[in-house]
C-alpha cells in the first residue's frame, strides 16, 4: 500500500495555521462527542484516534514553543476525557466551548479571502 495520499495529507496539514488546525481537531472531538452520546464506542474511539493522531502532528509541524505545552496538555486532557478517569473534570460542554474559538476564527479567516 502506498503512503503517498498520507504524505500528501500531511504536507498540507503543515500548510495550515495552529488555529486551523486546531479547529480540525476539534471536529473530530465533536464526532467524538456525538457518537459517545448515541453510544457507539467504535466510532466514539475512532474520532478521538484521529484527532490525537491530528495533535501529533501539530506537534511535530509546531514551530512555537509555547503552543507546544497547550498542545501536549491537550492530548493528556484528551485522552483523560476519553480513555481515564477524567481526573481534569472535563465535559462535553467544555470541549465544546474550547473548540469554538478556532472554529469562530477560521471562519473569520476564510471569509476575510
Amino acid at each position: 500500500m502506498s503512503t503517498r495520499p498520507k504524505e500528501l495529507a500531511n504536507e498540507r496539514w503543515i500548510k495550515m495555521s495552529t488555529v486551523e488546525q486546531l479547529a480540525n481537531i476539534g471536529s473530530e472531538i465533536s464526532r467524538a462527542i456525538h457518537w459517545r452520546n448515541k453510544n457507539n464506542i467504535k466510532y466514539t474511539e475512532n474520532a478521538v484516534i484521529r484527532s490525537l493522531e491530528l495533535i501529533e502532528l501539530t506537534i511535530d509541524s509546531n514551530t512555537v514553543k509555547s503552543h507546544l505545552r497547550e498542545l501536549t496538555r491537550l492530548r493528556e486532557a484528551i485522552n483523560d476525557y476519553f480513555f481515564g478517569n477524567n481526573e481534569f473534570s472535563s465535559s462535553d460542554n467544555l470541549w465544546n466551548k474550547y473548540f469554538d474559538h478556532f472554529n469562530y476564527a477560521t471562519r473569520l479567516k476564510q471569509n476575510k479571502v
